[in-house]
């Protein structure tokens, strides 16, 4: 392909990512309206699905708000919610929606919960958006555009991950620790736990968030689906940091990740696989 041709090419594509990306936050507005108003509600519904985990009134009207937004403004490509389903496709476009990530936190009047959404193009996040009101925090990211985060006041940064290079200096975070028990070894975790500097179990979203801004070195969670994780890769990496699964793949469909600034992340992988 000539040099120009290329460069064309590559100019279409930003734009298209960034009407993506535009497109993304305009959802995660209408996302914020509905549970802004529903958090705290003393009339939330409450109801329990298969696997036991709770989901809330707000979840499912927040995936059907946005799936009407996305049939309306995305007709052609796919979509993915926890609460409603779907498949990502093997090729092509799709939207990738966890309504409320943290309803346990959101149930309970926690306010760290977040909606979540990604664009998927051939099984890989392009643009990722994680908005969490109750915290009066955004952050976004597309690919090749880097990744961004606000803060209540409505100031704005750019996103890096942190310098750090040796486990025994980094701060790790997980989710709920018992399921380290059911899903891989809580022998293994307490061994990363035991190399690291410092650990907290901030949980969900908002740990991945934390390491695409610096102020953790890694986070990591033995069990997630593909809508838990589609969002924040996409931050991880425009932050400069490295997103796998424990088996060491860059996927969102492997059941489990592992977000760190990228200097680190070979060490845990390998204390996490540890016999």
């Amino acid at each position: 392909m000539p040099a120009a041709a290329g460069g064309a090419q590559q100019a279409w594509h930003h734009r298209r990512v960034s009407d993506d990306l535009i497109f993304a936050l305009s959802l995660a507005d209408v996302a914020d309206e509905i549970t802004r108003a529903r958090f705290l509600a003393r009339d939330l519904v409450v109801a329990r699905k298969p696997d036991r985990t709770p989901v809330t009134d707000a979840d499912t009207a927040v995936e059907d708000a946005v799936r009407e937004r996305l049939a309306a403004g995305r007709a052609g490509d796919d979509v993915v919610g926890e609460e409603r389903g779907g498949t990502i496709p093997a090729a092509g476009r799709a939207w990738v929606l966890d309504p409320i990530d943290g309803t346990k936190n959101f149930l309970r009047g926690v306010p760290a919960w977040a909606t979540l959404i990604a664009l998927v193009v051939d099984r890989r996040p392009v643009v990722g958006v994680v908005s969490a009101p109750a915290l009066g925090r955004r952050w976004w990211a597309a690919a090749g555009e880097g990744a961004w985060t606000s803060y209540p006041d409505g100031a704005r940064r750019r996103m890096t991950v942190s310098g750090v290079r040796d486990l025994g200096d980094a701060y790790l975070s997980t989710t709920d620790l018992n399921s380290w028990v059911t899903y891989h070894s809580r022998e293994r975790y307490l061994d990363l736990v035991n190399a690291c500097w410092e650990s907290r179990a901030f949980g969900d979203f908002w740990q991945h968030c934390l390491v695409a801004e610096g102020a953790l070195d890694i986070a990591v969670e033995p069990i997630v689906n593909a809508w838990d994780v589609a969002a924040v890769q996409v931050l991880i990496e425009e932050a400069g940091g490295a997103f796998t699964d424990l088996s060491g793949e860059a996927r969102i469909d492997g059941g489990s990740a592992l977000s760190s600034n990228g200097h680190v992340h070979a060490a845990a992988l390998e204390l996490l696989a540890r016999a």
